[in-house]
């Protein structure tokens, strides 16, 4: 049997016009929650380097000023899952969101943080919203 791994996550908050996208998470992991786009940190990648490559190939949008957000631990016993989440937030840069992964998102929209979908991914809890949104204003200011 293989020992089980703590893997690091990383999502990208993509502001743009005082909003953010979110999706709705396909698959066995989370399927029908909402977040924000987002992957796996990859061998040898900065945090930044991952939000752009991960923003890009999930919404073939581009991103820049991306910065820390916070960071959560979460560990999903049902799942034998235990996930780093590193959370950035990044401004829009160009092009159209649109779902380029079929397989991993079934909807894309955006969205502030007073009409947030439902239900929230479990990494995407009422404290780290709170902590983002906090670190999100300071930003914008």
């Amino acid at each position: 049997m293989n020992e089980p791994i703590v893997q690091v996550g990383v999502g990208i908050f993509v502001l743009k016009d005082d909003k953010f996208l979110m999706q709705q998470r396909k698959g066995a992991h989370g399927a029908g929650t909402w977040s924000t786009p987002g992957g796996k940190l990859e061998f040898g990648e900065s945090f930044e380097e991952t939000a752009q490559r991960e923003t890009k190939e999930e919404t073939d949008l581009t991103i820049t000023n991306i910065e820390l957000a916070g960071v959560a631990n979460n560990f999903f016993p049902k799942d034998t899952k235990h996930y780093v989440t590193i959370w950035m937030v990044s401004d829009y840069e160009s092009g159209t969101a649109r779902i380029t992964e079929p397989e991993k998102c079934s909807a894309q929209a955006w969205h502030t943080f007073d009409d947030l979908p439902t239900p929230l991914f479990l990494t995407l809890d009422e404290q780290m919203v709170a902590h983002v949104k906090r670190r999100m204003e300071k930003l914008t200011k």
